[in-house]
């Protein structure tokens, strides 16, 4: 059965380091956006983890709060704020557009799953001129949980009407592949820069340089199949 491929948004599909001049201007280095990623997504987990759900952009907005405290640094409302509108207009990579096109001529159902809200999601699809590629865009909002969460995996596959084996994510992400492969589903990691797999993860089916060539490679699949 052909999947319905879900994709993770932020850092798979759009360019987080579109954020790198704020973090410079605010910050003084483009490395503190990095470290307030790797922050955010550690609210994340312990919230999902704790069974305590705070909504994203509070999660975020406390990153950066954090770590403004680790550099002594004082933020205003503003800066927040900044951060967030930011979020809502990052660029995709230059291979998700042709990819993208590739999947949908060949007849693909793509999805998005994302820990970011769902207004957030849709306007920086918006913003990003992709969301018309996409059938639904779904949150972990509707979970209550974030990614890695099995929760979050399996209520995709629900409202996406397919069994968990016949839904596929695609991230850039280890943690991500990581929980959908464990939750039942499939998955396919996208090495973007400084994304690595975990050696003890579970492999995904697809291991690629970008998506243009996982476009390919499934593409070439289901016409053998």
């Amino acid at each position: 059965m052909r999947p319905v491929i879900a994709f993770d948004l932020n850092g798979t599909l759009l360019d987080l380091s579109a954020l790198d001049p704020y973090f410079l201007r605010t910050f003084g280095d483009t490395e503190a956006r990095r470290e307030w990623f790797s922050e955010l997504l550690q609210s994340t987990m312990v919230a999902t983890i704790t069974g305590s759900f705070v909504d994203f952009p509070t999660l975020g907005k406390n990153a950066l709060d954090v770590l403004a405290g680790k550099r002594n640094l004082m933020l205003g409302s503003e800066e927040k704020i900044e951060l967030l509108q930011n979020l809502r207009q990052l660029p995709a990579f230059p291979d998700v557009g042709p990819a993208l096109e590739r999947l949908r001529e060949a007849g693909f159902h793509l999805a998005i799953l994302t820990n970011s809200r769902l207004q957030a999601a849709e306007e920086a699809l918006r913003q990003a001129g992709l969301r018309d590629y996409f059938f639904r865009v779904l949150s972990a909002d509707m979970a209550q949980r974030y990614k890695p969460a099995p929760e979050v995996y399996r209520l995709a596959a629900r409202e996406l009407n397919v069994e968990p084996a016949s839904l596929l994510l695609v991230a850039a992400h280890s943690w991500d592949t990581t929980g959908a492969i464990r939750a039942g589903c499939e998955a396919a990691f996208v090495e973007r820069p400084a994304q690595v797999l975990d050696p003890l993860a579970p492999r995904p089916r697809f291991v690629v340089r970008d998506l243009e060539h996982f476009a390919g490679r499934i593409i070439d699949l289901e016409r053998a199949a």
